[in-house]
């Protein structure tokens, strides 16, 4: 872990990998399987892994995500070859004695108000997204991850009777660059960071 990765990669992930908002072409189920074998990795505390991912693919299930959808979002969502509801296990903890096997975790969690476990499920849950993202990007797929949609309503339609709720979507595809509008600046290190 000690090498720093090529240009053309760290491009790749970041520097020129940008938000499409068209995205075509064809997602294939083991690319997604390759998606997801790539984002468990990242790092979570306790290893809790509270994420859960839906992949939307079929006609059937983007029109049953439709009437959650803000009006700004719902075609491109429709149209994208994947959309990922990014969500979260409120009993991620229920895992724990498979995921972090040398200590009793479970009983960190298992009797926490569920404030406290959506802080845990919602920050962590993020992290798994972002991986999800860069994992995506690595494999040479193009994201368009957003809010804007009803999470009430997703949880209603793809989430009943669990403890799961949704935290953001990503459209998954193949992107075209001369669609997308000039790249937006970032804010510089000394207005963003600080070492102190």
């Amino acid at each position: 872990m000690s090498r720093t990765l090529p240009t053309a990669s760290l491009e790749q992930l970041f520097t020129t990998a940008r938000t499409h908002n068209e995205l075509g072409g064809e997602v294939s189920d083991d690319t997604l399987r390759q998606l997801y074998e790539l984002a468990k990795w990242g790092p979570t505390s306790a290893n809790s892994s509270p994420a859960r991912f839906v992949f939307l693919k079929s006609a059937e299930a983007k029109a049953k995500l439709g009437p959650a959808l803000d009006e700004g979002n719902y075609a491109k969502t429709i149209a994208a070859p994947v959309t990922v509801i990014v969500g979260y296990d409120l009993a991620f903890f229920e895992k724990l004695p498979y995921l972090f096997p040398h200590t009793d975790a479970k009983g960190w969690f298992d009797t926490k108000p569920d404030e406290v476990l959506e802080t845990i499920c919602l920050r962590n849950g993020s992290l798994q997204g972002a991986y999800l993202i860069l994992a995506a990007r690595a494999l040479g797929l193009d994201c368009g991850p957003m809010s804007g949609f009803d999470n009430a309503k997703v949880d209603a339609a793809f989430f009943a009777g669990t403890r799961i709720k949704s935290n953001f979507l990503v459209n998954l595809g193949y992107g075209d660059a001369t669609k997308l509008f000039p790249r937006s600046p970032r804010l510089p290190f000394d207005e963003a960071a600080q070492i102190l």
